[in-house]
């Protein structure tokens, strides 16, 4: 088990990354070279909430394949950590990008990151919802028929 949660440490940072770095990337082509946006700001925040909920999503699907069981603590430490790390690679890359400062910042685009773990925390209790009290995915045990 041991492994395992070695192995998962290494899957919660390359998803925490990803997670920050591919909607990153999508946005650069939405701004000219001097850093002023090219679409309305209004579209652009909502076609940016789109791409980061699909990555999210896409993202979780991945790594909850990848584990056993402890969905729901997994979920919040996953998304904790989604959390904390696009909120360190804004801090280093957009901020001094944007020179917005901390507080526009953060109402602006760091309060939408609590979704991360809201969104990874309600996937982990669903899995295990579904599963049944003690149940593992690599058991064959199905969700409790009603």
């Amino acid at each position: 088990m041991e492994a395992n949660r070695t192995l998962q440490w290494h899957r919660v940072l390359l998803t925490g990354v990803l997670v920050w770095l591919i909607p990153f990337l999508i946005s650069v082509p939405f701004f000219s070279p001097g850093g002023s946006i090219l679409i309305d700001p209004g579209l652009y925040k909502s076609l940016m909430i789109v791409v980061g909920s699909g990555v999210g999503a896409a993202l979780q699907v991945w790594y909850f394949k990848g584990i056993n069981d402890g969905f729901l603590l997994q979920g919040v430490v996953l998304g904790v950590s989604w959390l904390l790390l696009s909120w360190a690679l804004d801090m280093v890359v957009l901020l001094p990008l944007s020179g917005m400062d901390l507080s526009t910042y953060m109402y602006q685009i760091g309060i939408r990151y609590l979704m991360m773990p809201i969104m990874t925390a309600a996937t982990g209790f669903c899995v295990e919802q579904a599963l049944g009290p003690g149940g593992t995915s690599d058991t064959g045990t199905h969700p409790p028929s009603h």
